[in-house]
């Protein structure tokens, strides 16, 4: 049973159904998740439109009935029913009672279905009643578009209310139209909305911890194989030392009895015995140092490289967790009389004027504002490039071409939700200036409807703007007062 407000999806998800089962039972492949499963039917019964006939004496709900009538009739455990706004056409009260009681006998006899409705009656009998289960479109309310997204589990709003003030019905129709129907039913329509809110909050959460659960796993796998390989490494430094300590006793034995030969050839003088045994002494010490340091570095050069892997490896994660952390490379501040550049453009200018993080550049006869971290100082020698190329450009043509380029890159709309005040303002100068340089008659500034904030600022910055003939809302089928249409003279 799903339930969702108009020009929600509804309609486009029962159609879908009965497509794409009908595409599988003519043998063609369909669209189809790996865990899911499709059924064969041996009859469909669909009552989707309106066959209302003044020659054969019948109504929007007397066609309908006519067809509950051979569904009614005819289903059962191998049949699929499409019906688009069940139980529509006729009193509502009176309507959604036979809905309910035709529900209840496609429920018993087993057959499968997907139902479009508004009837709050239909939706607490599917809510209520095993064999049946509700389903929302979901629809995004700060947008006021569809998400064509289908959550099972819990009815939709119609969002009516919300529909209405974006039609533009006058806040006094739409306060009564709430007065007569009660605050329950208004109350209920809302917690349903939070409902789907919360839901879709909560789906985004557990996406995150999915993401998250991944990247753990991933550098848990990574971690345990850098310990295999540290612990091969160890082995094979091991290895290298038991071969270097043979050495050495081989070496040591080789002194030894060296020392065991003078000892004879001095025939055993005392003095002569104890130097060869101090030899032999310092020998061994030197030795075991120099097999002491040889490990120690080895160990130490083995923690230095894992140290410098691991510094690489957080300064990766935490680049791409919070780009803000990272550290901007030092540039060279634009001081009052140098040649600078906004970021994204090609020509130069000079800087007039400092206030604060607000510059003024000199550009010929005009003159532009800018941000301070939004330009770059320009050297002299890209400064004489930068003259010769536009000289160039101008002798050859080069110019025209540009222009012709950028009136082909250039879009009509640009899109300033999510900005603060004063960020959206700059895109926004800029935006107009391009099109009143490239000679655009009109263009449209998407900035939403929200509290209304942004589309002040956005139309004082406009009031102010010569050039402008005329600012005005757009058609309310194409976005209303979210979306300003600004006409150039």
């Amino acid at each position: 049973m799903i339930s969702g407000p108009n020009a929600g999806g509804k309609s486009v998800c029962l159609k879908t159904v009965g497509l794409l089962q009908y595409m599988f039972q003519c043998g063609l492949l369909v669209p189809m998740g790996d865990n899911s499963h499709i059924g064969v039917f041996q009859s469909m019964f669909i009552d989707i439109g309106d066959e209302q006939s003044i020659e054969n004496d019948l109504s929007t709900y007397s066609s309908h009935l006519g067809h509950m009538k051979v569904v009614e009739r005819n289903c059962d455990s191998r049949s699929l029913i499409l019906i688009d706004e069940f139980g529509s056409g006729t009193e509502p009260q009176i309507g959604g009672a036979i809905a309910v009681a035709l529900l209840h006998r496609f429920n018993d006899s087993g057959a499968y279905g997907v139902i479009t409705t508004h009837y709050n009656s239909l939706k607490n009998y599917a809510a209520d009643t095993p064999g049946i289960s509700n389903g929302a479109m979901m629809y995004d309310r700060q947008q006021m578009q569809p998400l064509f997204r289908l959550e099972i589990g819990n009815p939709g709003s119609s969002f009516a209310v919300d529909i209405a003030r974006k039609i533009g019905l006058p806040e006094g129709v739409i306060k009564e139209a709430e007065e007569m129907v009660g605050s329950d039913y208004v109350n209920m329509d809302k917690y349903l909305q939070d409902i789907a809110r919360d839901k879709r909050y909560w789906e985004n959460k557990r996406q995150n911890i999915r993401l998250k659960s991944k990247h753990i796993d991933e550098a848990a796998q990574e971690y345990e194989a850098k310990l295999a390989q540290i612990d091969t490494e160890r082995k094979q430094l091991l290895r290298q030392s038991k071969e270097e300590a043979r050495q050495i006793v081989e070496q040591a034995n080789a002194v030894v009895e060296n020392t065991v030969r003078k000892i004879k050839e001095a025939q055993a003088e005392k003095n002569r015995m104890r130097e060869a045994r101090q030899e032999m002494e310092n020998f061994k010490a030197t030795l075991q140092d120099e097999q002491s340091a040889a490990i120690d570095r080895k160990i130490a050069q083995m923690r230095e490289k894992e140290e410098r892997k691991r510094q690489r490896r957080m300064e990766r994660q935490g680049k791409a967790d919070d780009p803000g952390t990272a550290e901007a490379p030092k540039r060279d501040v634009p001081q009052v009389g140098d040649r600078v550049r906004v970021a994204g453009m090609v020509n130069a200018g000079v800087l007039e004027k400092i206030n604060g993080n607000n510059v003024v550049i000199s550009m010929g006869l005009m003159r532009m504002d800018a941000k301070l971290d939004q330009i770059e100082k320009v050297s002299g020698g890209q400064a004489k490039k930068d003259l010769k190329r536009d000289l160039l450009a101008t002798r050859t043509g080069n110019a025209a071409d540009k222009i012709h380029e950028r009136m082909l890159n250039f879009s009509r709309e640009i899109d300033l939700r999510g900005m603060r005040g004063e960020e959206a303002v700059a895109a926004t100068q800029y935006f107009i200036d391009d099109a009143m340089v490239l000679g655009v008659s009109q263009v449209r500034i998407l900035h939403g409807t929200g509290t209304g904030a942004l589309r002040e600022v956005i139309r004082h910055y406009l009031s102010t703007v010569k050039g402008v003939s005329s600012y005005h809302d757009e058609h309310v089928q194409l976005g209303g007062a979210g979306i300003t249409v600004v006409e150039f003279e």
